[in-house]
């Protein structure tokens, strides 16, 4: 019907009638609009929608979110369903199927915090999710500055009004929420969301400070920031359609998350978070959370598409190390720093613009000088893309803190260290593991024959230069 017919039949899409959920509509409608398909829509609310009054890991029926287009499907209401992937539960239906997703948003949680909470101690933090709770809570009481206490509180309703309630509840100092809803709200050019639009990037330049949280210590509620496109198994023409838009990359992804979250039972109750994160050099994995038996995991899982070959001899260089301050010899003017490593902090440094830190630790301590980091790059190299546009609401320029040594163009010299190496020796059989490219050019210089054996660093800058040392990235390996 829909590929044949020279006058194609309207695709019938139906989502919930909130603001967000209208919106990811629409992204599929748009997307199905430019390979030539018209659509038209159906929105209404779902019985999670209806119940406002319970968390909803406290509501038994799974799919709350989801369940009612289910019987649309099958009348013939509607074609297909836009759903929320984390919505949907583990349990696949024998009637329909999820036939395609767009390319995934931006799967991090995001907080958000009133800029008149900046410097108090215990902080009441707007979430109900178990799983925000669990691994959240330590982190955040060391990464907020002045902070020492941080205590949870259930919220419900969308992005929009549990911004409303922050704002007006004196006690509450922030909230969480997935950064996808947030992004997609404040990137949206259809003039029946501005006024929500409006409200939110009001709050946010007004307001509210905001933080990425790090996928190292809250992963993804599994399939969060991607889109399931729901359709009867036995619609095969339009399933071939929906083919034309679908996008494996994410597929996969969620695929694999949905899966690792459904060997613990699934549902919205769960301390759960899994991550599955694709790269150029392989696949990560992150689980973190509590079971409900109550064993407590963390792990980061690195899958490489070049993997170290077995039976070489690990080798570690120590070094004796000296780091000096040096004062800023220009007035920075970017938007945003990128700080490689604590010490390149400036001793005196007044920045009003957006932080953010190469790795965790990083951004520990310049939280305990009462530095305001807004994300990190979690260890994974500069490559990592922030995706900060709908946030800030313009594109940042930026410049990386960084030692004398290691600058460039992009860069300014915060610092100067001094590397010396211990004794080591080289034997054919040996990978060195190197935390940054200066450790390796230390190195080189003393010992050419380097060039001849295994190597093994993080992704990004420190590989990059490695790799161009070497002449070759053949005997070059990732590591996390």
């Amino acid at each position: 019907m829909w590929l044949n017919s020279p006058t194609k039949k309207p695709i019938k899409i139906g989502a919930r009638k909130s603001d967000l959920a209208r919106l990811q509509a629409y992204l599929v409608g748009d997307a199905l609009k430019a390979k030539g398909y018209p659509v038209e829509y159906l929105f209404r609310e779902s019985l999670g929608d209806k119940n406002l009054e319970n968390p909803l890991w406290k509501m038994p029926e799974k799919g709350v979110f989801t369940e009612d287009f289910f019987q649309d499907l099958v009348s013939g209401a509607l074609d297909i369903v836009v759903h929320s992937w984390k919505d949907l539960p583990t349990e696949e239906k024998k009637e329909t199927m999820i036939a395609a997703t767009l390319p995934r948003a931006d799967q991090r949680d995001l907080l958000v915090f009133k800029k008149k909470s900046l410097g108090r101690q215990n902080l009441q933090i707007f979430s109900s999710s178990p799983r925000r709770e669990k691994n959240l809570k330590p982190f955040l009481a060391k990464v907020i500055p002045h902070a020492k206490s941080v205590q949870f509180q259930p919220v419900r309703g969308n992005v929009q009004t549990r911004v409303r309630k922050l704002l007006e509840n004196p006690e509450v100092d922030g909230l969480i929420v997935a950064k996808a809803a947030m992004d997609r709200l404040l990137m949206a050019t259809v003039a029946e969301f501005s006024e929500t639009k409006n409200f939110l990037r009001q709050a946010l330049d007004q307001d509210l400070q905001w933080m990425v949280l790090p996928l190292e210590i809250n992963p993804n509620a599994p399939a969060q920031g991607a889109l399931a496109i729901e359709v009867l198994r036995e619609q095969t023409a339009l399933i071939e359609v929906l083919k034309k838009i679908h996008c494996e990359k994410t597929y996969s992804s969620v695929i694999k998350e949905r899966q690792i979250f459904s060997k613990f039972g699934g549902g919205c109750h769960q301390k759960i978070g899994v991550a599955i994160l694709q790269r150029a050099f392989g696949e990560i994995e992150i689980l973190c959370g509590e079971s409900p038996s109550g064993e407590e995991f963390r792990h980061r899982r690195l899958h490489l598409s070049k993997q170290i070959p077995s039976g070489l001899s690990r080798k570690e260089v120590k070094f004796e190390i000296q780091r000096q301050k040096l004062k800023l010899s220009q007035k920075l003017t970017a938007d945003a720093v990128l700080v490689s490593r604590f010490e390149a902090w400036p001793e005196v440094f007044s920045f009003s613009g957006l932080v953010w830190a190469a790795g965790l630790k990083t951004w520990q301590k310049l939280a305990d000088l009462g530095v305001w980091v807004h994300g990190s790059s979690e260890g994974l190299g500069e490559g990592e893309e922030p995706d900060l546009e709908a946030l800030m609401s313009r594109k940042l320029s930026w410049v990386r803190l960084t030692h004398a040594d290691a600058v460039d163009a992009a860069s300014v010299a915060t610092y100067q260290v001094k590397l010396e190496p211990k004794p080591f020796t080289v034997a054919s059989n040996d990978i060195f593991h190197w935390k940054s490219y200066s450790q390796f050019a230390a190195c080189l210089s003393q010992h050419p024959e380097l060039k001849m054996v295994a190597h093994a660093c993080g992704p990004g800058r420190s590989f990059e230069l490695i790799g161009k040392a070497l002449g070759s990235d053949e005997k070059l390996f990732i590591e996390l």
